[in-house]
């Protein structure tokens, strides 16, 4: 299995516990401000690689949010 496919497959078990929880995710207003903290300092060259590490992370949870949030529209248009 890839890491892709084990994304896939949480995403979807996310999805068809309540999707519509699953839409209502959003990042805390400190998690967004961390993640917007990164961003600018990868920007300008300035992270540390323990904070690459850190904005990987965030970014590897944005995106099993995003997939699951996709399958759940799916499961609450059906």
């Amino acid at each position: 299995m890839t890491v892709v496919e084990a994304f896939d497959d949480i995403a979807d078990l996310l999805a068809r516990m309540d999707p519509a929880k699953i839409m209502e995710l959003r990042p805390s207003k400190p998690m967004a401000d961390r993640v917007e903290e990164l961003v600018y300092k990868k920007k300008d060259g300035e992270l540390t690689p323990e904070e690459s590490v850190e904005l990987e992370r965030y970014l590897a949870l944005d995106l099993l949010i995003n997939l699951a949030q996709a399958r759940a529209r799916r499961l609450l248009a059906a």
